[in-house]
């Protein structure tokens, strides 16, 4: 039966691409876990998993929800409803204020320049590659809270080869089914090699499903504590205070920006595959 070596081929692509994935989602959840089991026992993550201790900051929510750029954001919006600075709708930032109040407000007035004056989707990714923003993420993985960015990379990169494997599936399956099969006239015969090609499709389409409910949240920033902390932060909904308008910002983004000239000013910002690649 010459569809026999297709077969085998898809069962090692599919077999070899789904271990990876589990793995790599067990290895992750472990070093978090870990990091966070040290942490505490240092004295510094103490406040990681439990209901006391202090609450995360707003910088430490945007990280937690989306990562470097999204703390760049909220601080350029921050410093906006301050009146330090001016975003325009037309995509450019000017300085009122030159004073940075802390580390996340230098690093977008040196992304700025001296000029006072810059569009503002080059300060987005300056400010997020700041030290400033290296360092946030460093505290963060080391309680425990944030995934390390080597983690991110192996599950998302485990997740790929795993849809790489479905396709292959699928194609080996195709070509199968496509090839003579001799001494089996009627047509229905091959209905076993069909079947036979399935089950390897459904072990990774399986494995993606499980990976989207249980992996996915590893390939973003927040570990399963931070999750849980950023659960917390949930702004009530109608609250007009300044510390929920901007916790809105933390956690979903600028377009959680009820001020549509604001919000326009970073209609020119990288789309979310842009991001992605950045990160």
């Amino acid at each position: 039966m010459f569809w026999v070596p297709l077969l085998l081929l898809a069962w090692a692509a599919a077999g070899l691409s789904c271990a990876r994935l589990c793995l790599a989602a067990l290895r992750t959840a472990t070093d978090a876990d870990t990091a966070a089991a040290e942490d505490s026992g240092s004295g510094h993550g103490r406040d990681t998993d439990r209901d006391t201790g202090r609450e995360l900051t707003l910088y430490e929510a945007a990280f937690l929800s989306g990562g470097p750029h999204r703390v760049a954001d909220l601080t350029l919006v921050s410093m906006a409803r301050q009146r330090r600075l001016l975003l325009a709708h037309t995509g450019w930032a000017t300085v009122v204020d030159p004073q940075g109040r802390d580390d996340m407000e230098r690093s977008v007035l040196g992304a700025i320049g001296p000029g006072g004056q810059s569009r503002i989707a080059p300060i987005r990714s300056a400010a997020a590659a700041a030290e400033a923003v290296r360092a946030l993420a460093d505290r963060l993985v080391a309680a425990g809270l944030a995934v390390p960015d080597g983690a991110r990379t192996t599950v998302a990169g485990a997740v790929r080869q795993v849809q790489a494997a479905s396709v292959a599936v699928a194609v080996l399956g195709g070509i199968a089914l496509l090839m003579p099969i001799p001494d089996l006239g009627a047509q229905g015969q091959r209905v076993p090699v069909a079947a036979s090609f399935v089950l390897p499709l459904v072990l990774t389409l399986g494995c993606l499903a499980i990976a989207r409910f249980e992996a996915h949240p590893y390939t973003r920033w927040a570990s399963p504590a931070g999750q849980r902390r950023l659960g917390r932060l949930a702004p009530l909904d109608g609250a007009a205070d300044e510390r929920a308008y901007l916790t809105a910002v933390a956690l979903h983004g600028v377009d959680a920006v009820r001020d549509p000239d604001l919000r326009a000013a970073f209609a020119d910002r990288p789309s979310g595959r842009e991001a992605m690649r950045r990160r």
